[in-house]
């Protein structure tokens, strides 16, 4: 099941800085963004066998779904990371135009990694 956690954030009258630094809980080996994507668009329907990712909306707006809608988040504040453990599959709806949203990701790409098929319903309710 995901998580949502705070990240460190300093606020300032010069703006704002917010620090990943011993909060998430894997090690980071590989980082991607998501951009460019038309609103309304759909990314992601898939899970993973070993990946846990950390997902945060650096700009814009994005909603996570899980299977069969059995949890929600909107990622609309960059002070805010959506921790997804390797079984949750899951769904990125772009919202806005100019959403950009960073993945942190605990392995490095591997295509045997991803499961596309959706749990059974059964499961969710």
């Amino acid at each position: 099941m995901p998580s949502l956690i705070k990240l460190q954030t300093i606020h300032q009258s010069r703006g704002s800085l917010t620090v990943i630094e011993k909060i998430l809980p894997f090690p980071v080996k590989r980082v991607f963004y998501i951009y460019n994507v038309p609103p309304g668009s759909v990314r992601g329907g898939h899970s993973h066998k070993r990946t846990r990712m950390a997902l945060i909306a650096l700009q814009g707006s994005c909603k996570i779904t899980g299977a069969w809608d059995a949890w929600e988040y909107r990622l609309d504040d960059p002070s805010l990371a959506l921790i997804l453990e390797p079984t949750d599959w899951h769904e990125m709806r772009f919202d806005l135009p100019g959403t950009i949203l960073l993945c942190l990701a605990s392995e490095e790409f591997d295509e045997d990694d991803y499961v596309d098929e959706k749990p059974p319903k059964e499961t969710h309710q």
